[in-house]
């Protein structure tokens, strides 16, 4: 059975489920700010994307020779993790490798997702160590799901750095070569459901580090802060009353990828014995 943990102060109060360490709620001034996970629409809320973000090309790769299955985003997000630790202010959840990982991903390895509040702040964090000597081959990234009862269409994405907004275009879960301009030397993005008519918008050459969410109508905005990662995507289903925000440190296949683990684009290449951390900031208006 899932544990929820609640973080809390006078601005925010943040509900994570140990069931992937995904994030499920967050509530400013009684108003829900994260998508309700409706099963007939979206099960999740903003699962934990790990080994991989992304699809990989007929869901396989190789590494030392060897044939692996991988289904898309990983399996972080259906782990049940430890709640390591706990305070009215910051969670730690942690996930090791274990026999049923290593059929899948053959690296031992320590995953913390860690939140912490402050004022109207949360902090994401994705903490991995390595615990083998040998190099560690992966990607991380968010896919959080942003409550817009509205409907999208009411929304705008505000880049912080007036961007040429090139989207890579998805055949099924594979990138192709081609893009589609969805705006030229702009800052806003206003949303639209034809957008995801196919799946995704994934820009793979974006400046900003630094966007919002903004409600045209009443001002209202959540503003996100995603030094470090290199892609950001955007995503719903069709008529859906949510907005997916991602910030990946890897990218999905491309068409013609020859399954190589370690020349996948984006992956990150951890030393044997290291760590490393990164983290995103959600600051909720």
């Amino acid at each position: 059975m899932a544990e929820q943990v609640v973080l809390s102060n006078d601005k925010i109060t943040v509900t994570v489920s140990s069931r992937g360490a995904e994030l499920i709620s967050v509530k400013k001034d009684g108003k829900e700010k994260i998508w309700i996970g409706d099963p007939d629409v979206w099960k999740f809320h903003a699962p934990v994307l790990f080994p991989i973000c992304g699809g990989l090309k007929a869901d396989k790769y190789v590494y030392e020779g060897r044939e692996y299955n991988l289904q898309k985003h990983g399996y972080a997000r259906v782990t049940e993790f430890e709640v390591e630790s706990k305070s009215k202010d910051k969670a730690v959840f942690l996930h090791r490798f274990n026999a049923e990982t290593l059929k899948q991903f053959p690296f031992e390895y320590e995953l913390r997702v860690i939140y912490s509040i402050n004022d109207s702040e949360l902090n994401v964090a994705y903490n991995v160590k390595n615990l083998s000597k040998d190099k560690m081959y992966f990607s991380v990234g968010a896919h959080e799901g942003y409550y817009c009862p509205e409907g999208i269409e009411e929304y705008s994405i505000i880049f912080e750095k007036s961007e040429m907004l090139e989207s890579s275009i998805l055949n099924g879960n594979l990138l192709e070569y081609k893009t589609v301009n969805v705006g030229q030397n702009t800052c806003e993005l206003p949303l639209k459901y034809e957008y995801f008519t196919i799946d995704a918008l994934v820009f793979l050459n974006l400046k900003s580090k630094k966007l919002s969410l903004k409600n045209r109508k009443t001002g209202e905005a959540i503003f996100l802060e995603y030094e470090g990662h290199d892609f950001l995507l955007l995503w719903t289903k069709p008529d859906a009353k949510y907005i997916c925000i991602e910030p990946w440190c890897g990218c999905p296949d491309f068409v013609d990828s020859d399954g190589y683990l370690k020349n996948k684009k984006g992956i990150i290449e951890l030393s044997g014995d290291a760590e490393i951390t990164k983290s995103h900031k959600i600051i909720f208006d």
